[in-house]
C-alpha cells in the first residue's frame, strides 16, 4: 500500500472521528452546525496551505529542471559548433593541400 493512500485514509479516520465526537457531544444543534462548520474551515485551510507548499517546491524544481535543460542545451551547441568548426577547418587544410 502506498504511503500516499495511507496518509489519506489516517486523514478520512481523523476527520470521521471528530465528526462523530462533535455530532454525539451534548451540545445544541446550532452550536453543533457551528463547530462542525469551524472545523470544516479549519481542515480546508489546512489543506490549502499544503496545497500552495506542494505547488512551490514543483515549480522551484521545474525551475531547476528548465536551467539544467537550457545548460545542457548550450553546451550541446557549443560542442557542435567547435566540431563544425575542426571539421570545416580540415576540409580547408585538405583542399589547400
Amino acid at each position: 500500500m502506498s504511503s500516499g493512500k495511507v496518509v489519506l485514509g489516517l486523514l478520512a479516520g481523523v476527520a470521521a472521528g471528530a465528526l462523530a465526537g462533535i455530532l454525539f457531544a451534548p451540545a445544541k444543534g446550532k452550536k453543533t452546525r457551528k463547530r462542525i462548520l469551524r472545523k470544516g474551515e479549519d481542515y480546508v485551510d489546512a489543506l490549502k496551505d499544503k496545497f500552495d507548499e506542494l505547488l512551490e517546491v514543483v515549480s522551484e524544481k521545474v525551475e531547476k529542471v528548465k536551467e539544467e535543460v537550457s545548460d545542457f542545451a548550450d553546451k550541446v551547441k557549443e560542442d557542435v559548433t567547435d566540431f563544425a568548426e575542426k571539421k570545416m577547418s580540415k576540409s580547408q587544410a585538405a583542399e589547400k593541400n
